[in-house]
């Protein structure tokens, strides 16, 4: 038997629980809706609706509720993803970004249920972090001026700023 995941994201919508998990679950492969509970005569909801959703993105499990209007969410929490190529930074960020979410500073966006995602190219974590100031600094400069982030034009930053 699977051992159940022992820390949980936990993230409260406004009706849109099912829906935000199946749109999730769409993006990354070794992902999946786990499980659906629905507020019974006991609970503050509607009897017979989505309560719960619990789902893994990359094997990775969230619970999304559909706790009503009383929060939403905020930048001070956001989901990084780690991408491998342009092409996926460039495909989660048009997907992410699609039918209401808005670009963000540096690689971050808001999707359309206000969730707040960073989607970064492996490489930038490499350039930002490297002990090499004629690296690091022209890296970090040209991602503070970006939105989505562009993995030639930082390289072509590092380059120009190292010549």
């Amino acid at each position: 038997m699977m051992q159940p995941q022992k820390i949980k994201t936990f993230l409260w919508y406004d009706g849109q629980a099912e829906e935000a998990a199946r749109f999730y679950v769409s993006l990354f492969g070794d992902s999946r809706v786990v499980e659906v509970t629905h507020y019974n005569d006991a609970a503050p909801g509607e009897t017979g609706s989505v309560m719960t959703v619990v789902f893994e993105l990359a094997g990775q499990q969230f619970v999304a509720l559909n706790g009503g209007p009383e929060f939403s969410f905020t930048e001070a929490i956001s989901l990084q993803v780690d991408c491998e190529s342009q092409d996926e930074v460039d495909d989660l960020w048009a997907k992410l970004t699609a039918d209401g979410g808005q670009e963000g500073p540096c690689g971050w966006l808001k999707d359309k249920y206000g969730l707040s995602w960073q989607i970064v190219p492996r490489r930038l974590l490499e350039l930002v972090g490297s002990s090499d100031p004629k690296v690091s600094e022209p890296a970090t400069r040209a991602m503070l001026r970006m939105h989505k982030l562009d993995l030639n034009a930082l390289e072509e930053a590092v380059q120009q700023g190292s010549a």
